[in-house]
């Protein structure tokens, strides 16, 4: 291996190492460590660790991943709703509960295959989370009883996001948190 050639794999595999694993990851540490130079040994180490992370890659890895951190972001979004209900603001609360539902319908709609996008007018326009939710239903990914605690979830949101506040009651957003962080931890994509 010539020395450009050399500089040039390390440079780029580091790189794509850190922004995939980051800086504190085995594979970034080892690469780091075993290909420093230019000798056939270290062209073997590098295929070695290359191949790792690509059969890890293969295997489903990212996604997994990708499913750890988007479920840790929605823990964090239903403990924001849930302390704002405990400081008697039930309104938002039923708003952040809402908006963390539908981004849920929309995973499972993509992991499903079905879209989630209307196309018709040309451009890409969101579909309804009601829509995903039938849609949801009727591909099996969860019950008809289900697809109803849904849909009533998704009134409560909107009531909330509309200003119809005294439609519903604390009791009934807390009941909605409680059975949406249910929802998500047990219906997955």
């Amino acid at each position: 291996m010539q020395p450009e050639e050399g500089a040039a794999l390390r440079a780029g595999a580091l790189s794509f190492i850190e922004s995939t694993f980051g800086r504190e990851h085995s594979y970034y540490r080892e690469f780091d460590k075993r290909v420093d130079n230019y000798w056939e040994s270290d062209g073997k180490y590098a295929l070695g660790i290359l191949t790792a992370i690509r059969d890890q890659i293969k295997g489903g890895w990212i996604e997994t991943t990708k499913g750890l951190v988007t479920a840790e972001v929605f823990a964090d979004f239903l403990e924001m709703a849930e302390h704002l209900l405990d400081q008697k603001y039930k309104d938002p609360s039923a708003v952040v509960v809402g908006s963390v539902l539908e981004e849920h319908l929309r995973q499972l709609c993509a992991a499903s295959s079905l879209p989630v996008e209307d196309l018709s007018s040309g451009k890409a326009v969101p579909r309804k989370a009601d829509t995903l939710n039938s849609d949801l239903a009727k591909a099996g990914k969860y019950s008809k009883l289900d697809q109803k605690q849904v849909t009533a979830w998704l009134d409560l949101r909107n009531k909330a996001a509309h200003g119809k506040y005294s439609e519903y009651t604390d009791e009934q957003v807390v009941l909605m948190l409680a059975g949406v962080r249910d929802f998500v931890s047990r219906v997955r994509p």
